[in-house]
């Protein structure tokens, strides 16, 4: 199935039906009075957020979704019938917002999370309402309100714990490869990697987190080169950011200290929020350089690096494609996030001396 991780839709809930001026009329009973019922209410419009959904390709094809008109009212009493609701089901991680205000509307972080989306109208009073002590005939009705329209934009962010950053090829998908079962395309050419894929790491039998591959960024994307920043969005939802750089880079022109600065840059000219996580150096591919010469590159490479990022994150130096490296790198993860995860508990003494000062 294609990955689709943006569409626009139109959605209208349905309008409420008009409420009815009847008048009970039979044999025998000349002042019946007022019997005209209410409209029904129109179909409103949620949104529920569904696990077992991938994409967003089924709101590229259909993009028009109107509710039900509620029925009108009717004599004896009768009132309408309710337009049907709308459920539209969509990818846990999406975020729905209005397309001419940028409003959003519903984040469906979580499974089965449902929202309303567009509110159906409510049902127009039939004359019923209106009878009083001075108005024994009351010919007034209401008709039913309109229901609520929106112009949507649907982006769908995916749910890591750990996002892969880099330029393409410095190889993000074979590390994710290595580590989850996550299978996606590696080859010997740039982009390989055309949409995200998310691979579960597991650290042992019940410890387990979600690692997300994105396309490669180059740099000039927050411009539009390459495939742009289209996927970083992706990444915002994640705790801790892995920036994989190639260390031994098989060009000749390239610098591994430039285009791991170049990356940085990208990042902050896209979202310095997103600039502003957690974010881990991994250099990747040490088996290119030989055995002996591996502790003075990467120290060369640390040492330009935080001279020109004053970078002063962990360091991972690992070889992917063998999984050499990658098992201290996991273990590091799995308890960088518990520790994210943890309330903040306040140290005993310390609360033993506020107390002593408050007393």
């Amino acid at each position: 199935m294609k990955f689709i991780d943006e569409a626009k839709i139109y959605v209208k809930a349905g309008d409420g039906g008009n409420g009815a001026a009847t008048f009970r009329r039979e044999k025998y009973i000349p002042m019946g009075g007022p019997n005209g019922g209410d409209g029904g209410r129109g179909g409103s419009i949620y949104v529920v957020a569904d696990c077992n959904i991938n994409t967003l390709v089924d709101y590229r094809y259909t993009r028009k979704f109107i509710g039900k008109r509620g029925e009108n009212g009717g004599g004896a009493d009768c009132y309408g019938a309710g337009g049907d609701d709308i459920i539209l089901r969509m990818p846990v991680g999406t975020v729905i917002s209005d397309l001419n205000t940028g409003e959003i509307l519903a984040d469906l972080d979580v499974n089965e999370k449902k929202v309303l989306i567009a509110k159906g109208g409510k049902g127009g009073l039939g004359n019923i309402h209106f009878k009083s002590s001075t108005n024994r005939a009351p010919r007034q009705k209401t008709n039913g309100d309109q229901g609520e329209e929106h112009e949507l934009t649907l982006e769908l962010r995916v749910l890591a714990d750990v996002g892969l950053l880099g330029l393409p090829n410095a190889g993000k998908s074979t590390l994710i490869r290595a580590v989850s079962s996550a299978r996606p395309k590696v080859a010997d050419y740039p982009f390989t990697t055309l949409h995200p894929n998310l691979g579960v790491v597991r650290v042992d039998a019940e410890k387990s987190f979600v690692m997300a591959d994105v396309p490669g960024l180059i740099e000039g994307a927050a411009d539009g080169a390459g495939l742009g920043i289209r996927f970083l969005k992706h990444l915002q939802r994640t705790r801790i950011l892995l920036h994989l750089v190639d260390i031994a880079p098989i060009d000749p022109d390239s610098d591994p200290v430039r285009d791991a600065k170049a990356i940085v840059g990208e990042l902050l000219k896209h979202d310095p929020a997103l600039a502003d996580k957690p974010r881990w150096l991994v250099l990747n591919k040490l088996d290119l350089i030989p055995e002996e010469d591996r502790e003075k590159t990467v120290k060369d490479f640390l040492k330009a690096y935080k001279k020109a990022t004053k970078y002063d994150g962990p360091v991972f130096p690992i070889t992917a494609i063998s999984g050499e490296g990658t098992k201290p790198l996991i273990y590091a993860i799995h308890e960088a996030l518990e520790q994210m995860a943890r309330p903040e508990i306040p140290d005993d003494d310390e609360d033993a001396e506020d107390n002593a000062t408050e007393e």
